[in-house]
């Protein structure tokens, strides 16, 4: 059996950089919004118990999930947040390891888990070895701003509804401070791939 990476971060903090960087280093990646998004396809069962439970208002017209409207319904509804996420989550879950599972038979030694909401998830269970990508909190506001052409209270808003990362810093093996330059945080990632290589304990923080 192998070893299970898992990579998080916040919004705007650059995980998917890091992630890109892992894979360029040939390390697997396991995408929690890959899998999300294929849960759900025309004629999978997510889809199917999401028409059940929401109706197919939902549906585009080529009966692909039509997100944007899901999203709204959901927004303000604490209720029907729960109802999705009871749909969703364990799909996704259950795509994932299976992934996992394909990729540690073919002889990998490493696979990356990339989930976003690994802590708010509670998915930290999947995982050996917990790396956090963090910025600073008002370089996190700027870029999500810039990123997301939102004004600084929509942005902190969306900022808000995550656990701080500051928090999550807290639980990390290993974090990767991306507020430089994408060199400076291609070297912390290569610290990171030395320390695994070397199976040496990982404990930066």
């Amino acid at each position: 059996m192998g070893m299970t990476i898992g990579l998080t971060g916040s919004i705007a903090t650059g995980k998917s950089t890091v992630s890109k960087m892992f894979m360029e280093a040939g390390l697997p990646v396991v995408d929690a919004d890959i899998s999300a998004r294929e849960v759900v396809l025309p004629g999978s069962m997510g889809l199917s118990q999401i028409i059940t439970t929401f109706g197919e208002s939902v549906l585009q017209a080529d009966g692909t999930l039509d997100r944007a409207k899901l999203g709204d319904l959901i927004f303000n509804s604490k209720e029907k947040r729960t109802q999705l996420n009871a749909i969703v989550h364990p799909l996704v879950r259950e795509d994932m390891l299976s992934k996992r599972r394909l990729l540690f038979e073919k002889g990998e030694p490493f696979v990356v888990f990339d989930i976003p909401l690994l802590f708010e998830s509670q998915l930290t269970d999947l995982v050996d070895v917990i790396v956090v990508v963090a910025t600073e909190e008002k370089t996190q506001l700027a870029r999500l701003m810039a990123r997301n052409h939102l004004s600084e209270e929509a942005a902190g808003k969306r900022i808000a509804s995550q656990m701080p990362i500051s928090e999550k810093i807290n639980y990390a093996d290993f974090v990767i401070h991306n507020d430089g330059t994408l060199m400076a945080t291609r070297e912390q990632v290569n610290e990171f791939l030395q320390q695994l290589k070397s199976h040496g304990i990982i404990n930066k923080k």
